[in-house]
Order: C-alpha cells, then structure tokens, then sequence
C-alpha cells in the first residue's frame, strides 16, 4: 500500500514538475538566446579592440629595421629615451632600479666584484633579474650587459685571467 501511495505522488509530482519547468523552460531558452547573443557581441567587441591595440612593429621581426625603430621611438617617453642612453655600474643597479628608470645598459666595471666567490651560475642569476627588470617596463625593452674584460674576466672565480693585449703584443720581442 505505501508503495503505491508513493508512486502516485511521484507520478503526481512529475506531472506538475514537468508542466511547470515546459513553461519556465520556454523562458530560460528566450533568456539563454538573449543572454547568449550580448555576450557573443561583448566578446567580438573586445577582440577586434584588443587585437588593434596590442600590435607593436617593434616587437614584430618581420618588418624592416627602420620601420621598427620608427615605432618603438614613436612609443618612447622622454624618460624612457634618456633612460635607454644611461649605463649604471651593476653595483647599484637592481632589478627595481632597472625597471623604474628604463635602463639601458648596466657595466660591470673592474672593481664591481660579487663577495664570497661568485660562481658563473651567481653571475647569470644576477645578470637575469636586471634582465627581467627590463622586460618588465611597459616597452619591454632588454638590457646590454657590458664587462670590463680586456685581460679575461677575473670576476668570476677559477676564471683565467691574460695579459693586456699590449703585453701580448710584446710577447717574445727582444727589443722590447
């Protein structure tokens, strides 16, 4: 007896279920369409804007040289220009420093040594996040990496270290 007693009220609780949802259903599916339709316009708005301002020819290594300058100095603040012209010593320059003041260049002079025996790994790290700091400026322009190294580079610890090329020169000259 339960058992027919419950299945009458599913049954029961189908039918007016299914009349109510035929109904709601016709609604959401007008509201779905219209829904659909205006974020389907809202995403081919934000595309075609999006694709039109993120082109950058300077960034594009298709096009001719002159053509990519031309862009990237159009796009350059005064600050950014005088920036890309400065050369810091890698002692007082940092990531922050290379990033807020669109540094162009860092130098590692002769005297700019990293303490307790730098390991070529110890140089790379620190030359990638001046690095990272340039390519994180709104242009992204990367930084030269310059070394004072006209007798090898005795920064870096076990590294060889030559004569200057005046004294390799002289090597083996008698009168001299």
């Amino acid at each position: 007896m339960f058992v027919q007693e419950f299945a009458f009220l599913f049954r029961l609780n189908f039918r007016m279920l299914s009349s109510f949802c035929e109904v709601k259903g016709m609604l959401m599916v007008r509201m779905a369409r219209s829904h659909f339709f205006v974020v389907g316009i809202l995403v081919l708005c934000c595309w075609t804007v999006k694709t039109k301002a993120e082109y950058m020819r300077y960034k594009d290594p298709k096009q001719p040289v002159d053509v990519r300058v031309k862009d990237l100095m159009s796009r350059m603040t005064l600050a950014e220009k005088i920036g890309q012209m400065s050369q810091i010593d890698r002692v007082v320059a940092s990531a922050e420093v290379v990033r807020n003041y669109y540094i162009g260049s860092v130098f590692n002079g002769g005297e700019s040594l990293l303490p307790n025996r730098a390991t070529p790994e110890t140089w790379m790290d620190m030359v990638n996040e001046f690095q990272k700091g340039a390519l994180s400026t709104r242009l992204g322009i990367p930084i030269i990496y310059g070394i004072d190294a006209i007798h090898g580079n005795n920064d870096v610890y076990g590294a060889t270290v030559f004569p200057h090329n005046i004294g390799l020169g002289a090597a083996r000259q008698v009168a001299f």
